[in-house]
């Protein structure tokens, strides 16, 4: 959706069906699953809770829902059937937040929740509840009627939802960091002790701890993984980017990775140990096997919707690699690079095919990181395609990966701050 999208009452999406992409039913929503947050701000949407026809309730984040209309929900990509536990800052919203008795911000009128909006930000793919349908009034009482008037205002209208500014433990803290990009999130995890530490990293949902995780030094990130349970450990490694999952699957004992491995998707373990083959300093221990490959076929209006891709980092959508099938890493012959600023300048319609820069080099798996190093600066690249002996595509080194590897092994632990007029200072820690 974008913006002017449809408000959603969520009273309408009880036992609705959701779909695959493919057409074919998972279940129906049986929940919505919101994080409050601190003050009057509107709680976020976080995901469905799904019950699957063998009577499991599963997880659906909303992130991976792609339309909400005519009845349906639609999602996308492969649906995680582990069973859905809620965590604690989460809360349920037919469960908890509904029939719940709070006031008017106007009036200290006492009012019940009868049902709540939804709606998805513009311009993102975070939804938040804004609305609150609200009755006035007490059933069964002497001078009342059993249905009193009835009205909708804005979330920041009513009080008795929020979380407050102080005592709520690792739910308080967690809304009062909810703004902080991941690698500030985690300086301030790694500050805090080990007991906090593992308290903050349970409420975290797994995207956002995947995020987390992948900026921590690498022994937080050892500590943080082996206070979770391995389910939700081994789901926490598949919302990693795979380069970072893996060197962090690297570090563990043999028996602790191997389990974590088998409970992950089989496509996401295959896609770890093939990167864990190759050595940490070289190409192929460097790259992500998830770039955007693209077929001969496809048009620049098809490359671009994949570039617009929120969840891409921005050295990972600056260009997209065309290959010969099978699209999925290792691909079929590699054939080119295309640049985004190449894709805006011409039609929609044009192949991506005829746009292709086939005299760039590529890297191979073998790579050592001062050669990586050198072609970057060579060819004032961002990303870099690796490819195997056979002419298949692998995956790509990003800029940040190869930063990542040069930088002093305590790198994460330096501080830095703005100081008005000299730019970026560095403190260590």
């Amino acid at each position: 959706m974008v913006a002017g999208a449809p408000r959603i009452f969520v009273s309408h999406l009880s036992g609705v069906a959701v779909f695959d992409p493919n057409g074919d039913q998972v279940g129906r929503v049986r929940d919505l699953v919101a994080m409050l947050r601190v003050g009057r701000r509107p709680p976020r949407l976080l995901g469905l809770v799904v019950e699957l026809v063998t009577r499991r309730r599963i997880f659906l984040p909303m992130t991976r829902v792609t339309s909400i209309e005519s009845g349906q929900v639609i999602a996308t990509g492969v649906v995680n059937v582990r069973r859905f536990e809620q965590r604690p800052t989460e809360r349920l919203v037919f469960g908890e937040l509904l029939d719940r008795r709070v006031r008017l911000v106007e009036t200290d009128e006492e009012v019940t929740v009868l049902d709540l909006s939804v709606q998805q930000l513009p311009a993102r793919r975070d939804w938040e509840v804004d609305r609150v349908f609200v009755r006035k009034g007490r059933k069964g009482g002497a001078f009342r009627r059993a249905k009193g008037e009835t009205l909708t205002v804005e979330w920041s209208a009513v009080t008795g939802f929020s979380l407050e500014e102080h005592g709520q433990g690792a739910e308080s803290l967690l809304a009062t960091f909810e703004q902080l990009r991941p690698a500030d999130l985690a300086n301030v995890l790694h500050h805090l002790s080990p007991k906090r530490r593992a308290e903050v990293a349970a409420a975290l949902d797994d995207d956002r701890l995947a995020d987390v995780l992948e900026e921590l030094p690498e022994d937080d990130q050892i500590e943080v993984l082996g206070k979770l349970q391995e389910e939700r450990a081994a789901d926490v490694l598949e919302a990693m980017d795979p380069d970072d999952a893996a060197d962090l699957l690297s570090e563990l004992p043999e028996e602790e990775k191997e389990r974590l491995l088998s409970l992950m998707q089989p496509a996401d373990a295959a896609d770890m140990r093939r990167l864990m083959a190759y050595e940490e300093h070289t190409a192929g221990g460097l790259m992500t096997t998830e770039p955007i490959v693209l077929r001969p076929d496809a048009t620049v209006a098809d490359a671009l919707a994949r570039v617009r891709n929120p969840d891409l980092s921005p050295a990972l959508a600056a260009q997209v690699y065309v290959c010969r099938p099978p699209d999925e890493t290792p691909t079929g012959k590699y054939l080119g690079t295309v640049h985004f600023q190449r894709l805006l300048r011409d039609p929609p319609y044009t192949l991506v095919s005829s746009l292709v820069d086939d005299d760039l080099q590529s890297l191979a798996p073998g790579a050592a990181l001062p050669l990586v190093a050198g072609f970057f600066a060579t060819y004032d690249m961002v990303a870099a395609p690796v490819v195997d002996e056979s002419g298949s595509l692998l995956g790509a080194v990003t800029v940040d990966d190869v930063l990542d590897h040069m930088l002093p092994e305590d790198w994460r632990e330096t501080e830095f701050e703005l100081d008005e007029g000299e730019g970026v200072v560095a403190h260590g820690s």
